[in-house]
């Protein structure tokens, strides 16, 4: 899988892609991922990609043919144009279903965004999907860029050592419940014990607990997961 990243500062991005899960993709083929500095397309000596809004105003707005000739030139060293993606506080908030979706694309093309935002004329033009990783603001689109990676790249084929790991995710399968409770080494510590029905070698049981922790964890801390259909209808057969 490829991915595009357009940024004012890609020297924020070589400590996060040297990390060891991506960093190893990377390694093995399994991911592209290039780094396009948008000043590469600005006008001038210098090399200015924004400008003062018209009709005045605080900040600086980045410019329209900075951007979509940047966008432009990025998409055309592919085999074919990658699905643009523009990293905005405006656009539909990232979930898990929509990680799913991306991550069965070829290529995604992120374009980061700066200061008080992007000339209109950039969306007109070029379409973008806009995608907010949450309901605040941050100084730049890099670091959703960088969350939009994480959550994609891990879907991907050959990604995790174990292709289990992110089907028992949270937000993941078909009712979308937060994960369950785990546990590991040792048994117990300061008073602090681990289920039995964890110890028990019953996996029908331990299939069941689990889900049971899955739904009541999802009813405290995230109602509104449940709102959509009954998980109860779609409840797992342990015995399968």
């Amino acid at each position: 899988m490829r991915f595009d990243v357009l940024t004012l500062f890609p020297e924020m991005f070589p400590g996060y892609l040297g990390q060891s899960l991506l960093n190893l993709a990377i390694e093995r083929g399994l991911v592209e991922i290039n780094l396009h500095n948008i000043r590469d397309w600005s006008k001038g000596k210098h090399q200015q990609v924004d400008d003062r809004p018209f009709g005045g105003g605080p900040g600086m707005v980045l410019r329209v043919d900075t951007v979509v000739e940047g966008v432009e030139a990025v998409q055309a060293q592919g085999a074919r144009p990658g699905r643009l993606l523009l990293l905005t506080p405006q656009g539909k908030r990232l979930d898990q279903a929509q990680v799913e979706e991306l991550s069965r694309c070829e290529r995604l093309v992120l374009l980061c965004g700066r200061y008080e935002g992007f000339d209109e004329r950039i969306h007109e033009i070029l379409k973008p999907e806009e995608i907010s990783i949450g309901d605040y603001v941050l100084n730049g689109g890099e670091v959703a860029a960088m969350v939009v990676i994480d959550a994609v790249v891990r879907l991907v084929p050959g990604v995790l050592g174990d292709e289990a790991s992110h089907r028992a995710d949270s937000f993941s399968g078909a009712e979308r419940l937060l994960d369950f409770a785990q546990y590991t080494r040792p048994r117990e510590y300061r008073g602090h014990v681990v289920p039995e029905v964890l110890l028990s070698g019953n996996h029908p049981e331990i299939a069941r607990w689990r889900y049971e922790q899955s739904l009541a964890r999802t009813r405290e801390r995230r109602a509104d997961l449940l709102n959509r259909e009954p998980p109860e209808a779609t409840q797992p057969n342990p015995n399968s």
